[in-house]
């Protein structure tokens, strides 16, 4: 029985081996899923006769992006904080007190040795507090139009240095009007915003438990 459950954690071990965290398996997304978008190809002439063909462009433009495949760049200011804190405390206490009769068996007992009390007190307290800052630009292109003018951006950033690869993505939708005159629009300023900033080397693996300590974490009881 002894050896059997032994092989059984052995085996346990290599599979947790094997298999990668949860944090490297969230830390892989689709591999198109920031694919930098091409613009369409333009349609066919019309037969009309005419001479020039160009397609028609707002002066109000501005030279703004707003067709799929344009570039614009957004600009990283995302800042969080939070806190939060509780406490909580209890009391309780009680006492019982028996008088003996006067005669009989009993009366040998004092009546101050038959008691009973008791004493009951919790303190609880609680604080976490998270923050989180991102700077940045990244340049994203139009994936997307969207009926009502909005647009789907997306797009990615690898930097690669000697100890590691640090990659940024970003997709989510934005109005034209939030596109300043130099296609630049604030981070803030994106809809359904999802940005992720990873990292893959030797800095990330340095930051991240091992296989066995992530073993033992999972089936401590503490």
């Amino acid at each position: 029985m002894q050896r059997k459950r032994s092989d059984l954690i052995g085996l346990g071990l290599i599979a947790l081996a094997l298999v990668p965290s949860g944090a490297d398996a969230r830390d892989k997304p689709e591999a198109d899923a920031f694919a930098a978008s091409m613009p369409l190809p333009p349609p066919p002439p019309p037969a009309n006769g005419a001479i020039f063909q160009g397609a028609y462009t707002p002066l109000t433009s501005g030279g703004r992006a707003g067709q799929i495949g344009d570039i614009l760049t957004i600009q990283l200011v995302e800042r969080t904080m939070a806190s939060k804190s509780n406490a909580a405390g209890t009391q309780r206490g009680g006492s019982v007190g028996l008088s003996p009769p006067s005669t009989g068996p009993l009366s040998l007992f004092n009546p101050s040795d038959i008691g009973m009390g008791g004493d009951q007190q919790f303190q609880g307290k609680g604080q976490a507090s998270q923050s989180n800052l991102l700077a940045g630009e990244i340049s994203v292109t139009v994936a997307g139009v969207y009926p009502n003018g909005t647009l789907f951006v997306r797009g990615e950033k690898l930097i690669t240095l000697n100890r590691g690869d640090e990659r940024v993505q970003i997709s989510g939708i934005v109005r034209p009007m939030d596109i300043g005159p130099d296609n630049r629009v604030l981070s803030t300023r994106v809809a359904d915003a999802q940005i992720r900033y990873v990292g893959k080397g030797e800095i990330a693996r340095a930051s991240r438990q091992g296989w066995l300590q992530r073993f033992f974490s999972m089936i401590s009881p503490f």
